[in-house]
């Protein structure tokens, strides 16, 4: 029961991180793609760095759920052994 527990989860992890690899490289893409437009249509106005920066927060925060506080992190996991550790009763 432990290994199905144990493989959901890290199956669970893996999807994680290849639904934000994606969404970088859709980021990439996308955001070459308005530069082009941007500087082959109007060449005294750079718009791009608009959708650049609002998407490249969103891209942050989903970067930090992914590796910082998603589950199966390694500082989310510290922090649950920290937690472990202070409700084990002390030896005497």
């Amino acid at each position: 029961m432990e290994d199905n527990q144990a493989y959901e989860r890290a199956k669970r992890r893996a999807e994680e991180k290849i639904e934000f690899f994606t969404h970088l490289a859709v980021y990439a893409v996308v955001n070459v793609v308005l530069i082009v437009i941007n500087l082959l249509t109007s060449r005294g106005y750079y718009w791009f760095y608009w959708p650049l920066l609002g998407w490249g927060i969103g891209i942050a925060f989903h970067a930090m759920n992914t590796f910082v506080y998603g589950e199966g992190s390694s500082w989310k996991e510290r922090l649950i052994q920290k937690e472990l550790e202070k409700q084990q009763p002390k030896s005497k």
